[in-house]
């Protein structure tokens, strides 16, 4: 490991780690073992990456909050500790072929994973446009840096400590018009992606979510993660969101089912079909 700080409410850990930095692309997670070889701690964490450099062979920054004992003591390591990390994992985000207008939406230190897609969105040649929101502004991540990237910036809070009073979805619907908005990607919260698909149905733009969904391997083994996303033949399957996600098309995930098997899920008691659209 290279370096551990902190960014307001959260960690960021710096790891040289060069074959997940060559590999990367962004929405790409890493799965990280906590709590030493002798821990009873046998769960991994899943963690975004926010940044790759090419560093000491390629580093990889990763971005989490410390809300349990594995997370905690991930948050206690220091320079030249050794971290069991695997990745890159996961589904990446599609780019658009052709360059357009993207309305980037982050809540929470989910927004981490929006950066390296901002970069890569630039280089397509795309106007982009951060909307980004947390309970109180020491929760919001990465304002400056979305400043610096961004023909806009959005903020929220719930509390009115920073920018507009309320959740980022709430501003949504004005900086989708203002942009003219030609799709979205989010990451945050379940009921935070929820919205924002839909608003973006609403106004029948394309929508990408990164779900954060509990993943304890990481590798599609354990079936920890799975909810219920519609396929393109409009079945109802349970995915695993580490293998098949974390990123989904926005409509097609079934969020108000999430956390239970819909009883039209194929293979459920139910067994139908669930038509998209």
């Amino acid at each position: 490991m290279l370096t551990t700080r902190r960014v307001d409410a959260y960690h960021a850990l710096t790891v040289v780690a060069p074959g997940v930095a060559e590999r990367f692309r962004p929405g790409h997670f890493v799965s990280v073992a906590v709590g030493g070889p002798r821990t009873s701690m046998v769960t991994r964490r899943a963690l975004s990456i926010h940044d790759v450099k090419p560093d000491y062979g390629g580093t990889v920054e990763l971005v989490f909050t410390a809300t349990g004992p594995g997370t905690s003591w991930l948050a206690e390591r220091r320079a030249r500790d050794t971290l069991d990390l695997v990745g890159p994992l996961g589904r990446p985000f599609p780019l658009p072929r052709d360059p357009a207008s993207c309305v980037l939406v982050g809540a929470e230190y989910g927004a981490a994973a929006l950066f390296p897609l901002a970069d890569a969105l630039l280089e397509r040649g795309c106007r982009i446009d951060f909307a980004l929101g947390a309970a109180s502004a020491d929760r919001v991540f990465g304002a400056m840096r979305a400043r610096r990237m961004a023909e806009t910036t959005t903020l929220t809070t719930e509390d009115g400590s920073l920018g507009l009073r309320g959740s980022v979805t709430d501003v949504l619907p004005a900086v989708i018009a203002d942009t003219h908005a030609d799709a979205i990607y989010a990451c945050g919260p379940m009921e935070t992606l929820r919205a924002v698909t839909a608003v973006a149905i609403e106004f029948d733009i394309p929508v990408q979510v990164a779900v954060e969904e509990a993943m304890a391997c990481g590798i599609g083994v354990c079936m920890t993660c799975v909810l219920p996303v519609i396929g393109d033949d409009g079945v109802t399957r349970m995915v695993r969101a580490c293998a098949e996600g974390p990123v989904f098309r926005g409509e097609r995930v079934r969020f108000e089912d999430v956390g239970t098997i819909p009883f039209d899920a194929l293979g459920a008691p139910g067994g139908g079909v669930r038509n998209v659209g």
